[in-house]
């Protein structure tokens, strides 16, 4: 049985469909479903390109991302909790399931292929190996 449900979003166009995946599971009335976002460390910061939109400044990233969030929150049918987090998102996603003992992981995948996978990496693919729970990619469209 699913009791507890750690959900990963990025604030990216898959965590709508992550948030809809989550909504068709099957879940017990005392199920709890933990949504978090893992914003990147300081030093990650700096290594973006120049060419990416960058928020204004992290407190109105923070903002956005908590209010997104709420939003998400009361569309669910169960109960739900918050976690902001700052650090490595794979390495952030599995210490927040190991410390609520999730028993499955939701988490998007951006479908990165080729150079760009081997570049950016992948942060579902990290998870679903180092997980120790179920872990659930919802690919995109």
């Amino acid at each position: 049985m699913l009791k507890n449900i750690l959900v990963a979003l990025d604030g990216s166009e898959i965590s709508e469909r992550v948030i809809e995946t989550v909504k068709e599971l099957v879940l017990a009335p005392d199920s709890k479903v933990i949504l978090c976002h893992v914003f990147p460390p300081p030093e990650l910061e700096m290594d973006l390109p120049a060419d990416r939109p960058h928020a204004d400044s992290p407190t109105l990233s923070y903002f956005y991302i908590e209010k997104q969030l709420q939003s998400y929150q009361e569309s669910l049918p169960v109960a739900s909790q918050l976690e902001l987090v700052t650090g490595y998102a794979a390495d952030e996603i599995i210490r927040l399931a190991n410390i609520y003992q999730a028993d499955l992981i939701v988490i998007g995948s951006r479908g990165l292929t080729g150079m760009k996978r081997i570049v950016q990496g992948s942060v579902s693919s990290q998870v679903v190996e180092e997980a120790n729970c179920s872990v659930l990619v919802v690919k995109p469209t």
